[in-house]
């Protein structure tokens, strides 16, 4: 077709992968000023027969340079399989001032102002001044100026793309054949801005339908010389100073164009007739559409909060005690995970949770484990992908596996937020995606100052929810155990058809008391022969409960009230609402409110009642040991006796026993102590046990 004559409307570019990372995103036009299928060609009216070349020619030169600048500029060519070239440097050492000056002289004598042209040729100039001493990139002495040239388009067109572009041309040359030679100011300040600024040019024409040629680049090329023939048609001056008149204020002309946000709107236009809000997802915490960061520490159980929240969504049901508004299709991006490990989290959420896989089909697991790429060049790849289901929320877990840039930094944080409000506006759903805490205690900090890294990830998301640790005291550890023992009694009665009924047996007090519920099931098992069976559960529950962690999520929240902070339960592999209120008192590790402190003391001051009580009962059981030892070898248990024996045994295990040790232990001051010394009448200290003096007080009197 273009053998015979056609022309493409505009460039039509390279094709490019579905995965190219330079691929816009799916149903988002690049922006762009022109549209060059709508483009009329501008009407051009070549000069008549009273054109004065050489009058062209100056105006060139005073328009492109100053007077005292060096100018090159060839008018010799010879013919190249029959395409006239240029041939040699040119003079490149006369000035523009000398130029205009001899043009001014001679009038229309152009053969004795600048030399003779070749009448089949044309000539040539260079745009940029020189420094006298070459023509080379090397020897421009200002980078002021960049060809745009064009032969893929009628002239017409491309002058009104140009134009149409605003593009900032000192002069505009028609080449005498099938292009204009548009010089473009660049204002570069040396060759490095030079060559990024002539890129930037070229791309904008190019996405606007000019096809630009690029072998121009260079600062020392030449272009067409106004004023001479060539071919016996002109290359004459199509216009000077077209649109903007500087690089700076055609790049912030074309950035106000192509910024693609949506103008200001009165408010009274929309007083009457607001638009609706995107509903709920989940309800009391984030809306359809909307972002949310799920933050915590590490072994959190992050991953498997996100996991149950797709199996809530896909499923309908609560998630962590929030209620799911809407069902729907689910994307998982997995970037941590191995491929098995991740399926088989899913089976092990949903059979935690006790949802049924009704609707396992709408999730969508997207495993990137050792495939990811920087979020910006993710983000296109992701929506293509998604647009094909249309998804109500997509989870991206973990996010620092697609970090760009430092995590420190607000504007490159802001800039790396910005590809999920990408997401969500070309899919039109919920992103939500996690993040680590930073190092060091975190209870004394607000909620939204946990996340690792810049404020951005506290103010960017529409809901934050972080997650901390509770610190479990003895006695809520001990209710815990307490009540999973109970449990266990409950649902194994449940499950033997020969038990059926075994509520109405037991009372309901007893119900939720370990020592009296796992009696009351021994009895009922007894018969079965079921009680080892029992214990066992009960056991696993216990040993289960054991393990479990306790942690409080707070919210900051932009579209909903605060709700009060949610005490969670996370039970390998999910995520259970404290629903007895048990974990409300408690504390976060680090926390530093007077409360706080005053509970750690306490704990502490605990801790350190419980160590001494452990450390006295085992003097206490040496010293009864010590007096029964005595008593079977036949030997008094004076204090010397039983000092004696207590330090063998405490030395068999690797210790050393105080030299005074029996004696403090045994005085009215060991009041933890209930052996004591008493002095008999040949003057020897003989212990005894007084709590065993108390319990045989009265047995010969009972007939014991």
């Amino acid at each position: 077709a273009r053998d015979r004559g056609w022309e493409p409307a505009c460039d039509l570019g390279e094709a490019l992968g579905w995965d190219d990372a330079s691929v816009p995103a799916a149903g988002a036009a690049k922006p762009r000023v022109v549209d060059p299928t709508w483009v009329e060609g501008a009407e051009i009216e070549e000069p008549g027969a009273a054109w004065e070349g050489w009058r062209d020619l100056a105006a060139y030169l005073e328009a492109v340079f100053e007077p005292g600048e060096v100018v090159g500029y060839v008018t010799d060519a010879w013919d190249k399989d029959g395409r006239w070239v240029p041939s040699g440097k040119g003079p490149h050492d006369r000035t523009a001032g000398e130029l205009l000056e001899a043009l001014e002289k001679y009038g229309g004598d152009l053969d004795s102002a600048i030399g003779r042209p070749n009448p089949d040729a044309g000539a040539w100039i260079r745009f940029n001044p020189l420094d006298g001493g070459g023509v080379r990139n090397d020897n421009v002495a200002e980078f002021r100026h960049a060809l745009v040239e064009s032969d893929s388009l009628p002239v017409g067109k491309q002058v009104a793309i140009i134009r149409e572009l605003r593009l900032p041309v000192t002069a505009l040359v028609s080449s005498g054949g099938k292009s204009a030679h548009a010089v473009v100011r660049v204002d570069a300040k040396d060759y490095d801005e030079y060559r990024r600024r002539v890129d930037e040019l070229y791309r904008i024409c190019r996405e606007n339908g000019l096809a630009v040629d690029t072998q121009n680049k260079n600062p020392s090329r030449l272009s067409r010389m106004p004023g001479v023939m060539r071919g016996g048609r002109r290359q004459w001056l199509m216009g000077l100073r077209l649109g903007c008149e500087s690089w700076a204020e055609w790049r912030e002309w074309y950035d106000a164009q192509t910024d693609d946000l949506p103008d200001p709107e009165s408010l009274a236009d929309v007083w009457d007739d607001l638009p609706e809000l995107s509903p709920p997802l989940i309800g009391g915490v984030l809306r359809q559409g909307h972002k949310m960061l799920l933050a915590g520490p590490s072994k959190a159980g992050k991953s498997y909060a996100l996991i149950e929240l797709c199996v809530a969504l896909a499923e309908g049901v609560p998630w962590m005690g929030f209620p799911v508004e809407a069902r729907g299709r689910v994307l998982y991006v997995n970037l941590e995970l191995d491929r098995a490990s991740c399926l088989h989290r899913f089976r092990d959420v949903y059979r935690a949770m006790g949802a049924e896989p009704a609707h396992v089909a709408d999730i969508d697991v997207w495993n990137l484990r050792g495939k990811s790429k920087p979020m910006d060049e993710l983000a296109p790849a992701l929506i293509r992908r998604a647009l094909r289901t249309r998804p109500i929320c997509v989870v991206i877990d973990p996010i620092y596996k697609v970090i760009t840039g430092d995590e420190n930094s607000a504007d490159q944080m802001a800039a790396f937020c910005n590809q999920f409000d990408k997401v969500a506006d070309a899919l039109g759903c919920a992103v939500v995606y996690c993040h680590h805490h930073s190092k060091g205690l975190q209870g004394g900090k607000r909620s939204m100052d946990r996340a690792s890294g810049s404020g951005v990830f506290a103010r960017d998301p529409d809901a934050l929810l972080d997650m901390i640790e509770l610190h479990l005291t003895d006695e809520c550890r001990a209710a815990a155990e307490g009540t999973a023992a109970c449990r266990a009694c409950a649902g194994f009665l449940d499950a033997e058809p020969r038990l059926e009924g075994w509520r109405g047996l037991v009372a309901q007090d007893d119900q939720v008391a370990e020592a009296k519920m796992v009696a009351a099931a021994k009895e009922l098992c007894r018969p079965l022969g079921l009680q080892d069976a029992l214990l066992a559960a009960v056991h696993a529950a216990r040993e289960r409960a054991r393990a479990m962690t306790a942690w409080r999520v707070e919210g900051t929240l932009r579209e909903f009230p605060r709700f009060e902070p949610a005490n969670l339960w996370f039970e390998h592999p999910a995520h259970v609402r404290d629903a007895t209120g048990a974990l409300s008192d408690l504390f976060a590790e680090g926390d530093t409110s007077p409360e706080a402190l005053a509970d750690a003391k306490a704990r502490g001051t605990r801790a350190t009642k419980a160590r001494a009580a452990k450390g006295h009962a085992a003097k206490v059981a040496a010293m009864r040991e010590a007096i029964d030892r005595c008593s079977r070898e036949g030997v008094r248990p004076t204090r010397e006796a039983v000092a004696e024996r207590v330090a063998e045994a405490v030395e068999a295990e690797g210790g050393k026993m105080p030299a005074t040790g029996v004696k403090n232990w045994t005085t009215a001051k060991a009041e933890w102590s209930p052996i004591r010394a008493r002095r008999e009448d040949d003057g020897v200290w003989v212990l005894y046990d007084t709590e065993l003096e108390a319990a045989t007080e009265g047995w010969g009197e009972s007939g014991v």
